[in-house]
């Protein structure tokens, strides 16, 4: 081993204790050991020396994988790659570690253990005479006990104590596996723990929170618990603090956890600083979004669209990581003299966003050839608009007998779709649905897919749908309103269409729609959509007999009947 292979604080060591130190690595303890005497009276004696910490990463086979010194109140363990690929409950490996003037565990030490899912955590307690004199051990509980996840015991003097350390470490793992079935691999969807945050938890921060957990779950991944934080004030590097963010890793970890997911935006600072408590992987949101959208995305405006936003939202938060996105392109020779990895990084992002607008504004001018030859045509083009998981997709297959693809999961359509509808009295017109709108949508995604908003422009009429089953439908309705208003699509007519009015009583619809001056409807009970046809071919009647009267009004035709026995 070379000096290179001692972590932690090196400075002011001598070439001798280094020597020592070197030498630690050379030596085996017995897999039923938690430590030998020998190599813990050498530990003790460089700490007694140097005032400082040591601790030795050990494996199950008694291997030293890693030799740290610290100072005299703590030491620092290295980034430690997953030392067992085909197990998830702990890691392999115990700390065993000095203690100056016999302390016992602090709780950066049960911390570390809980974080890193070390088999143990075991502190030697330093006498004045520099020879070990008392054994301080802690584990993870199998199952949390008052709020812990893990156990001290109690003191025990060191030349005494007494434990078969690989028949326990077994035995705790066994436990675990049967505890927490999440533990276990060859579990195929990943696994999160969402995060809410928020001055009080609230009725809207519980619809927030279910819906994180919708589209997460509509993204293959399995929610296991849910948290919600209160903090005084955002953590610029940590969002809760530090003590809070490791207890929401710990609880993470405890139940299985691939994902750690939170229900805000976090800052580039706030991703990096959680990721170094954690092996787990650090989502906020709008990824949650982004990666529901490249799932889905299938036509080349689509995609194009997509990569758009996940590359404006990358940019920001490059790092000098290993996730660096060189595999956008380059390779050998593609680098500029003393360019950096990251400038290098940075450079293909903006070429390639560069590149990825000049194809959008290509598909944009063909779509404005499609639109001036629909408007030739004179044929009136009605636009479905909505929240996401409205049920815009199965309302279009029901009114054209069309069979677009429809889920009940958020952001099931995402390109623009037209069919042909008849309609009575007016004749043949085109019904448009395009991708469902949601609250705080990403800047990115609005930026990205604001061509295919756009063409709402083109439409005669929106048929505004509402999810009738909603728990707060009126949140939903201002925050398409919102979006309309952004993109000046608020001076179109509208009809306000309550969805989904089979899940509901008579009585419930009723007051519903008179509460919102709407319609209500079910895409799935074919009689219900008859005034709904009715009223859109009222609607397009009456704007084809004001002519252009109807094009300058200063708000919006809003059109309401209500709904029929």
């Amino acid at each position: 081993m070379s000096i290179s292979a001692i972590f932690g604080n090196l400075h002011g060591l001598k070439a001798n204790q280094l020597a020592r130190l070197e030498r630690l690595y050379r030596r085996r303890v017995p897999p039923d050991k938690v430590i030998t005497p020998d190599l813990a009276l050498a530990c003790a004696q460089l700490t007694a020396e140097t005032g400082r910490q040591i601790g030795l990463l050990i494996d199950r086979q008694g291997h030293i994988e890693s030799v740290i010194i610290g100072t005299s109140q703590e030491l620092v363990i290295p980034k430690l790659a997953r030392s067992r690929s085909s197990l998830r409950l702990l890691r392999g490996l115990r700390l065993v570690h000095t203690h100056l003037r016999n302390q016992p565990l602090t709780h950066d030490d049960l911390a570390d253990l809980a974080l890193l899912r070390l088999d143990l955590m075991v502190a030697i307690g330093i006498g004045e005479d520099g020879r070990p004199v008392d054994l301080y051990l802690a584990h993870i509980l199998p199952r949390p006990l008052n709020g812990k996840v893990y156990q001290t015991w109690a003191k025990q003097s060191f030349y005494t104590f007494q434990l078969d350390c690989r028949a326990f470490i077994e035995s705790l793992e066994q436990e675990l596996s049967h505890e927490n079935p999440g533990l276990r691999e060859q579990i195929e969807a990943e696994q999160a723990v969402l995060v809410g945050i928020g001055s009080q938890y609230s009725p809207e921060a519980e619809e927030r929170m279910e819906e994180l957990k919708e589209l997460v779950t509509s993204s293959g991944v399995r929610v296991l618990e849910t948290v919600f934080q209160r903090p005084a004030t955002i953590h610029p590097k940590y969002v809760v603090g530090t003590g809070k963010i490791k207890e929401v890793v710990i609880q993470a970890l405890h139940a299985g956890a691939d994902l750690l997911i939170f229900d805000r935006d976090l800052t580039p600072a706030q991703v990096d600083g959680i990721s170094h408590l954690t092996e787990l992987k650090v989502l906020d949101r709008t990824q949650v979004i982004l990666d529901i959208f490249a799932r889905r995305a299938h036509t080349r405006a689509g995609k194009i669209q997509v990569e758009l936003a996940q590359l404006r939202y990358r940019l920001p938060r490059l790092s000098q990581s290993d996730t660096a996105f060189s595999r956008l392109g380059g390779g050998i020779g593609s680098r500029g003299p003393g360019e950096t990895k990251l400038e290098t990084d940075r450079r293909r992002i903006r070429d390639r966003i560069k590149h990825l607008e000049r194809e959008l504004e290509q598909v944009t001018r063909h779509r404005d050839q499609q639109r001036k030859v629909r408007s030739r045509r004179t044929v009136p083009i009605v636009s479905l608009v909505g929240y996401t998981n409205a049920g815009k997709s199965t309302l279009l297959n029901a009114l054209t007998k069309s069979d677009v693809p429809a889920g009940n999961r958020p952001f099931e359509t995402l390109d623009t779709v037209n069919r042909r509808w008849f309609l009575p009295g007016i004749g043949e017109a085109i019904l448009t649905d395009t991708v469902g709108f949601i609250r705080d949508l990403p800047e990115e995604l609005f930026m990205a897919f604001r061509t295919t908003l756009q063409e709402l422009e083109e439409a005669d009429l929106l048929l505004h749908v509402v999810d009738a089953t909603s728990s707060n439908p009126g949140r939903h309705i201002a925050a398409v309103e919102a979006i309309l208003a952004d993109l000046q699509l608020d001076r179109i007519p509208q009809i306000l269409v309550f969805n989904k009015c089979d899940r509901l009583a008579a009585d419930q619809i009723s007051i519903i729609c008179g509460r919102y001056h709407a319609l209500g409807v079910s895409a799935l009970q074919e009689h219900t959509l008859a005034p709904l046809k009715e009223a859109v071919a009222r609607a397009l009647h009456t704007m084809q007999s004001c002519g252009h009267e109807c094009t300058g009004l200063d708000s919006p035709i809003l059109i309401s009947l209500a709904p029929r026995s």
